[in-house]
């Protein structure tokens, strides 16, 4: 006799959630994101997601200044229906409060950065681009899987204040050396990829 397995899936409120709700709800996937009042699920991580963000994240570690913080997978909340998870955050130092913390709020936020995978296409290229622009995050970069080769190429855009949208700075395949939102220079060729 086979035991069937309950799934009790959280029946969304009238309205939507909320962020209280995402920060609150028990049990949820780990990476939850809240955009638009809807939950969104993520799929397992790929090899190349995983060591892209790493390599981003020891690189930009290794140059950010005192006043600021690097952090991987942590929610950013923009207002009561959207806190999304970027794959790398670069926020004030002073946004850390503590060891335990969940999330970030959307003005400590200096950049933001999406490694697209297939399952997340449509949201890295265009929902969350399009928040974070909206909520005046300054900087932006999405990571894609270039073909051939399958080494990570990174589009840096900056934000247009007054219309409140990314420009497009400079498309980086080989080497990623910027001044802002501080001094970076990471090689991306050399991110160990199979």
């Amino acid at each position: 006799m086979t035991a069937e397995i309950a799934h009790h899936w959280p029946v969304p409120p009238p309205d939507g959630y909320t962020v209280d709700d995402l920060l609150t709800l028990p049990d949820l996937p780990p990476h939850t994101e809240l955009l638009d009042g809807s939950l969104v699920f993520v799929s397992p991580q790929r090899y190349f997601h995983s060591v892209v963000i790493d390599s981003l994240v020891s690189g930009l570690r290794s140059t950010a200044p005192p006043e600021l913080t690097v952090a991987r997978e942590m929610t950013v909340l923009i207002d009561e229906r959207n806190g999304p998870e970027p794959d790398i955050t670069v926020v004030r130092a002073a946004a850390v409060r503590h060891s335990d913390q969940t999330h970030f709020q959307v003005r400590d936020v200096l950049l933001a950065v999406e490694v697209v995978s297939p399952e997340s296409e449509a949201r890295d290229r265009d929902t969350k681009p399009h928040k974070y622009a909206n909520a005046g995050i300054p900087y932006f970069w999405r990571v894609e899987k270039a073909r051939p080769g399958g080494h990570p190429v990174v589009q840096v855009f900056d934000l247009d204040r007054e219309d409140r949208i990314y420009r497009l700075v400079d498309t980086f395949r080989e080497r990623l050396k910027l001044g802002t939102p501080f001094d970076i220079d990471i090689d991306l060729a050399a991110i160990a990829l199979p």
